[in-house]
């Protein structure tokens, strides 16, 4: 094994943690490393490689148990696999950023008009409550399937709103 490294030294090289790196091992992402006679891990370039590869993937978002079935389904064949098996992922990962920046532009949105509502309406007391939280539309999309509602307030004690 030419330039064998430990947990350590694998760690310092890609910048995962030692403990990450065993989490990988245990759940199968990584492949069980040699174990040198006194039962320490030793790595090789290859460990080096999957590892960078696994960090790279996860910065993008890619999940875990599509980044282990990626590196699992290599073992023994060619590298050319690879790229389809990416494509496929990244172009889910990317729609799954594409509805997650749609459902923050309608947040957005939401607390914007709220914020205004906060800054330009008298602070007059209404029976009903607090009226500052409304959403004027009427069944716009809500983050995570919510519907919003018209007009609904947020039900505050009198004592409350007046602060």
């Amino acid at each position: 094994m030419a330039q064998a490294l430990t947990i350590g030294q694998l760690a310092k090289a890609t910048g995962v943690a030692a403990k990450t790196i065993r989490y990988y091992e245990q759940i199968g992402v990584l492949p069980t490393p040699s174990r040198t006679a006194a039962g320490y891990r030793q790595y090789d370039q290859s460990g080096v490689q999957q590892l960078r590869f696994i960090r790279r993937a996860r910065s993008l978002g890619l999940p875990l148990r599509d980044v282990k079935t990626v590196i699992v389904g290599l073992d023994g064949q060619p590298r050319l696999a690879l790229r389809p098996r990416l494509l496929t992922l990244v172009r889910r990962q990317l729609a799954a950023v594409h509805h997650q920046s749609a459902e923050l532009g309608l947040l957005q949105q939401q607390l914007e008009q709220v914020l205004h509502r906060l800054l330009t309406s008298p602070r007059e007391q209404h029976r009903e409550g607090c009226r500052c939280l409304e959403i004027e539309s009427v069944g716009e999309r809500q983050p995570r399937g919510r519907t919003a509602r018209a007009r609904t307030p947020l039900k505050v004690p009198r004592d409350r709103a007046s602060r």
